[in-house]
């Protein structure tokens, strides 16, 4: 039998399918090697009908595996409270148990599991993926639900987790949490894909250019997919002559990005692959891309800037948030300012007439790094 201590993370698994459920996988095998590792995971984490992806919600679609040593378990419902008493089981004899916070979707099953878990003395560490959803704060019932089923699970934590100072201090000020309390991990990377020959990956995409600017991720209005088609548009024409503009994933929110692409002056230019892609198909994308692009208006992180990263590519960002924080440590980061599509555009132009060798990976996103960083947080709860 194993003397390591337990520890308890609770967490989306890949039947919905995110940067997160990634992240809770390569959380769980880092701490395996320190710990005693129990994954709990949602089954059914609200209506299916209320999912933006519905079509594949419920379907196994992640390629990463949990190590053996971990103890995955895929039993939470929106709708049983006797799986959300199930966890509290699963999790009562743990060191510490972790919720990854991202969505109120799951706030009444955190509720009740942390409620029982308080009373049984286990510690709560509350991790941020996301400080505000953009998309709740929209709706007013949402926004009310929201900020009371937070406020309720927040005073059950003992300690909180963020993957940036910037988000930290948000935390701290937005909900009067000590600083103190708060601790500052990074995002790990995402380097599950392997590396294909460019001119496969470009094949089998149907590209023929000699130049690929990549967007990817689902689009939604703050990501700024537009501003970029736009920023393209002002490229010189001999690049445009000899490059496209890839854009790949699902639009949940930002139908307008569909409506641009296809009445973009430059619309012969843009390549647009407006649905899910799968795991299995990532790697083509990154491969024959040159450049990732994140013209994002705001962030936390970004899991596509971490897989960007594990490729070695420039990466062309905006300067905000988290994002600020983890790229400038990249060396193939080329910052530019928010919605400023005249920089964007020369930035671009800048970054695909330079010769780049594959940039190093910081070592603080490496996940023993991150692990040992848990360790010392885990340590003093």
């Amino acid at each position: 039998m194993s003397d390591k201590q337990t520890v308890t993370l609770i967490g989306p698994s890949s039947r919905f399918l995110s940067g997160i459920s990634y992240y809770t996988t390569y959380l769980a095998n880092a701490l395996s090697e320190k710990y005693s590792v129990q994954a709990v995971l949602f089954r059914k984490m609200l209506p299916k009908r209320l999912f933006p992806g519905a079509a594949r919600v419920g379907k196994i679609l992640s390629t990463i595996p949990y190590n053996t040593s971990v103890n995955m378990q895929e039993y939470l419902d929106w709708y049983n409270p006797i799986t959300w008493y199930q966890a509290y089981r699963t999790a009562s004899k743990s060191k510490v148990c972790v919720f990854e916070w991202w969505t109120s979707s799951v706030a009444h099953m955190y509720l009740v599991i942390g409620l029982l878990l308080r009373l049984k003395g286990v510690p709560i560490i509350l991790e941020f993926h996301e400080v505000v959803d953009t998309f709740e704060e929209a709706i007013l019932p949402l926004r009310l639900y929201s900020k009371v089923m937070g406020r309720l699970i927040r005073r059950l934590a003992n300690r909180y987790v963020t993957h940036s100072k910037s988000d930290q201090i948000l935390v701290a000020e937005r909900y009067q949490i000590p600083i103190e309390r708060i601790s500052v991990i990074p995002l790990g990377l995402f380097d599950q894909y392997p590396v294909i020959e460019p001119a496969a990956a470009k094949k089998r995409l149907g590209i023929t250019a000699s130049n690929v600017i990549l967007f990817f991720g689902l689009l939604r209005p703050y990501k700024g997919a537009k501003n970029l088609m736009h920023a393209f548009e002002q490229l010189p024409q001999y690049l445009k002559n000899t490059t496209v503009l890839l854009i790949a994933g699902e639009a949940w929110e930002d139908h307008e990005t569909i409506t641009t692409a296809e009445t973009s002056q430059d619309q012969d230019k843009i390549l647009l692959f407006s649905k899910y892609i799968s795991d299995e198909d990532v790697p083509y994308f990154f491969s024959a891309a040159n450049l990732l692009a994140l013209p994002y208006t705001r962030a936390s992180q970004s899991g596509v800037a971490h897989i960007g990263i594990s490729y070695g590519m420039p990466i062309v960002a905006s300067k905000v948030g988290g994002l600020a924080e983890s790229l400038g440590q990249y060396e193939g980061t080329y910052f530019v300012s928010p919605e400023n599509q005249a920089e964007l555009s020369h930035t671009l132009e800048t970054v695909l007439t330079e010769d780049h060798e594959k940039y190093p990976i910081p070592e603080f996103m490496r996940w023993d790094h991150i692990a040992t960083t848990w360790k010392m947080l885990i340590d003093q709860v």
